[in-house]
């Protein structure tokens, strides 16, 4: 049993292609979902238009996503895209979303958009 314990691990790796770029960063605009991997490749897709899931086949081994968008931010938020809508930059202020890239072996990314500030 130890020894199953211990090469756990080893097995576990070895599921990961080597060099298989890895989900780094997701960022959306009100159009655009941009998807940032390990190996500095960067793709997009059409989020919105795709209805908020969708797949990016051409992008690495291929990545599922979806983008669920928070409907009701907080007060300061409402009002700061509230305002620059009237000042006409409507769009301007990405929408807050949870997005979750699912990779080849079906393992789920999760970020959130726009990202925390560290």
């Amino acid at each position: 049993m130890r020894q199953l314990i211990l090469a756990l691990p080893v097995l576990m790796a070895a599921c990961v292609a080597p060099g298989t770029p890895q989900p780094q960063a997701a960022r959306l605009s009100a159009e655009a979902l941009t998807l940032t991997l390990s190996d500095g490749t960067v793709c997009r897709a059409r989020w919105a238009e795709a209805g908020g899931v969708g797949r990016m086949d051409d992008c690495g081994p291929g990545y599922g996503y979806s983008v669920r968008v928070v409907e009701n931010p907080n007060v300061l938020r409402q009002l700061w895209t509230g305002l620059t809508g009237a000042l006409g930059a409507e769009g301007a202020v990405p929408p807050m979303a949870e997005v979750v890239i699912t990779d080849a072996m079906g393992r789920d990314h999760v970020f959130v958009s726009p990202p925390p500030r560290d």
